[in-house]
């Protein structure tokens, strides 16, 4: 089977929409990077290395360096889909980050979409 597009782009090239569309909302950079560094165990740091280096959603949640165990616990629709019934890994993992920007982009807590 031929793997989706979405995961050979680069997610410094996605990255911007997802700032676009927080701050459209009144939320900050810091909320979208604290998001990412949540689901994917990055720091600033090599968060900030990985869209540098125009890492793609492949690679970037193969390398990521620990993928939060909480995050089976996003549940939703995303693009009339849901997350949870994805049965790509990868995909579920993109969907995953895309349920969480919007849920930030819709003005939930932080708390509430960490899972805390």
């Amino acid at each position: 089977m031929k793997k989706h597009r979405i995961f050979s782009i680069s997610v410094a090239s996605v990255y911007p929409h997802y700032l676009a569309k927080a701050e459209k909302k009144g939320r900050t950079k810091a909320e979208v990077d604290e998001i990412i560094r949540w689901l994917t165990g990055h720091s600033q740091e090599t968060l900030d290395e990985e869209l540098a280096k125009k890492t793609n959603f492949e690679d970037f949640f193969a390398q990521a360096p620990r993928l939060n165990p909480s995050r089976s616990l996003i549940t939703g629709t995303v693009c009339g889909i849901r997350v949870e019934e994805i049965e790509d890994p990868l995909m579920r993992e993109l969907r995953y980050l895309d349920k969480l920007i919007d849920e930030l982009a819709k003005g939930k807590a932080m708390e509430k979409i960490l899972r805390k």
